[in-house]
């Protein structure tokens, strides 16, 4: 992947922007050769060779904290003054909220100096019914929460028994009453036994676009936290937001994922290091189309890499994927046409690479995925799978994986077809030290 210029980087999305444009049919405009800002115009800019740099450090820099607030202004002035840099010195920042991203920023920090992390969280029960169109809640008492602070609201809906998570900031207090960022639009009634947690992601955006985050080492003080779903947070968590970069970051020791988005187009996930987080390494989540997840290291998660909810058209090329407790990669409903190339899955939990059954649907698999030139090397336990297709799972494509079992080969299989499962295509495959190279449940059909 071309590396984006410092400098030129925000000039430079623009101007590509242009040769996306929606076009009719015999449409013969000429090209923009040399582009000047135009009032209203954000699709074409010129390459502007400069834009506002902020420092911000513990002890020195334009700005100078310790906490979430600091940050959040940096990012804050130069987004108002359309778009720069915030650079992050050397230091540890301890956060009680999340940072919220605006578009066109670059976040850059020190590499493994610079160090966001997060107080202790704490839970509290709601003592006062809210209904979906208050703005507050009661608490049982007010702990240690303070304005400013971020938090989610978690309880059981009445009605039907399923889960309500809401994610909100505190904005006022008289006793044990807070008054929240926003509405709460879903009803908190004692009888759902709703909670308040002092739980965030440490960097979040939603509707936001052409983010570049780089040499930050964020850690979710796992051991002091309790866990907060994936599809609601993670040491970074992106919601309905297109063009992001995540470059050299470390996301570690989270009570939940390392990094989440959900309905994100076009995220770069590069030479990141993932490592033991309670959940997902990095989860490209429902509906995101093209990811590129490249060049990570992806260690000692629940799961490594976890493709959602119909995320198509993605790539995920040349990882280190080792150790992680259950499955290295994990593929299934609607995730179709995506390719999985030059990854080291190793020493997965349970299964190298797992193709989910969804049977909620008529057509819910992952269909139409290549899988090639993996290297997946001891998967599970005595009856581990390397690569385990399941469901009614079609035209898949599995070709030139080297698949190893170095241990014993017990009732270990490198590959496991299903009953059900449609096409397969198995080519120059090397699966060696199973008890079984290939077993196809499916009869006569063939491979």
């Amino acid at each position: 992947m071309t590396q984006c210029k410092r400098r030129s980087f925000l000039g430079t999305a623009a101007i590509a922007l242009a040769s996306t444009l929606p076009r009719s049919s015999g449409d013969e405009r000429p090209p923009v050769m040399n582009p000047r800002a135009t009032d209203g115009d954000e699709h074409i800019e010129p390459d502007w060779k400069q834009r506002l740099t902020l420092a911000v450090g513990t002890k020195s820099g334009d700005l100078i904290g310790t906490d979430d607030k600091v940050i959040q202004a940096a990012v804050d002035y130069v987004s108002r003054l359309g778009g720069g840099t915030v650079r992050l010195l050397p230091g540890i920042f301890t956060f009680r909220n999340a940072v919220h991203l605006p578009s066109k920023i670059r976040l850059l920090g020190s590499g493994d100096d610079t160090v966001i992390t997060r107080t202790a969280s704490e839970t509290i029960p709601l003592s006062a019914d809210s209904d979906w169109y208050d703005q507050e809640i009661t608490l049982e008492q007010a702990g240690d929460f303070r304005i400013g602070d971020g938090i989610t609201l978690m309880a059981k809906n009445p009605s039907n028994g399923s889960s309500t998570v809401i994610k909100r900031t505190l904005l006022a207090r008289a006793g044990n009453r807070f008054k929240l960022s926003d509405g709460l639009r879903k009803n908190l009634w004692l009888s759902g036994k709703p909670t308040c947690s002092s739980l965030f992601p440490l960097l979040t955006s939603e509707y936001t676009s052409d983010v570049l985050v780089e040499n930050l080492t964020l850690d979710g003080n796992r051991a002091n936290c309790t866990n907060l779903n994936g599809n609601y947070g993670g040491c970074i968590f992106l919601q309905d937001c297109s063009r992001y970069t995540f470059r050299n970051v470390t996301t570690r020791n989270y009570n939940g994922d390392g990094i989440s988005f959900q309905i994100c187009h076009d995220v770069v996930v590069e030479n990141c290091h993932s490592h033991d987080n309670a959940d997902l390494g990095v989860h490209p989540g429902s509906g995101s189309q093209r990811p590129l997840i490249k060049g990570n290291k992806l260690e000692r998660n629940n799961l490594g890499l976890f493709w959602c909810w119909g995320v198509k058209y993605g790539l995920a090329e040349d990882n280190d994927i080792d150790g992680n407790r259950s499955y290295g990669i994990s593929i299934g409903h609607s995730d179709t046409d995506n390719v999985m190339r030059n990854n080291r899955i190793l020493n997965s939990g349970k299964v190298g690479i797992l193709f989910r059954d969804d049977a909620r649907g008529v057509d819910f698999w992952a269909n139409r995925n290549l899988i090639e030139n993996n290297r997946i090397v001891n998967s599970g336990d005595a009856d581990g799978v390397g690569i385990d297709i399941t469901g009614r799972t079609k035209d898949v494509r599995i070709f030139g994986n080297d698949i190893v079992e170095d241990r014993q080969p017990m009732q270990r299989s490198g590959i496991r077809i299903g009953a059900d499962v449609g096409n397969v295509h198995l080519r120059d495959n090397t699966i060696h030290g199973f008890q079984n190279a290939v077993v196809d449940h499916r009869g006569n059909k063939s491979s």
